[in-house]
């Protein structure tokens, strides 16, 4: 009888340590970070890509519209303050802390005149630059500012009128 309590006393200690052993794999499997949550990006309505107005002489130029707001030209192409803004594009970008984010900028488009013609545009850089770790918390926006190039012809092959186009910007999440 004692032989039978000895036995039953080692398979109960032998049951406790491996149930101890197997309740700490159970703990570290429940400590996995949880999945990622998607990227969130919104254009901002009120502030669209705009280059406002100008006149360009006969060679042409470019008009150029930073990320941080300002406006310049070059070329032979002069800016003019008629009540038309200017502004860059403005995105605002949700993630959670500690996310990786890229921003590759589509091709180059052509816009396309009211009036005929047609302009080419180039995408600038963004205010954060093309990569950034987001450090806000959710649901906390980071503002990300991108300008761009515009390409203007002479008169005749870029005449006076409203030009408008579409581009694409591409946020990625690692």
């Amino acid at each position: 009888m004692i032989l039978i309590n000895h036995i039953s006393f080692k398979s109960a200690v032998i049951f406790i340590t491996v149930f101890l052993a197997l309740a700490s794999f159970r703990k570290d499997a429940m400590a996995q970070q949880k999945p990622p949550r998607p990227l969130s990006v919104v254009v901002n309505p009120l502030n669209g890509l705009n280059f406002g107005a100008f006149y360009q002489g006969i060679s042409g130029g470019s008009v150029i519209v930073y990320a941080n707001g300002s406006r310049s030209v070059s070329g032979d192409v002069i800016l003019a303050n008629l009540g038309y803004l200017f502004s860059p594009a403005i995105f605002e970008v949700q993630a959670l802390p500690g996310t990786l984010i890229h921003i590759l900028n589509g091709p180059d488009i052509t816009l396309t005149g009211s009036n005929g013609g047609s302009m080419t545009m180039k995408i600038g850089e963004a205010s954060t630059g093309s990569t950034f770790i987001s450090t806000l918390n959710f649901p906390s926006s980071h503002q990300v500012r991108i300008g761009a190039i515009l390409t203007v012809g002479n008169p005749v092959a870029n005449p006076p009128g409203a030009y408008s186009g579409t581009f694409s910007v591409t946020f990625i999440q690692e």
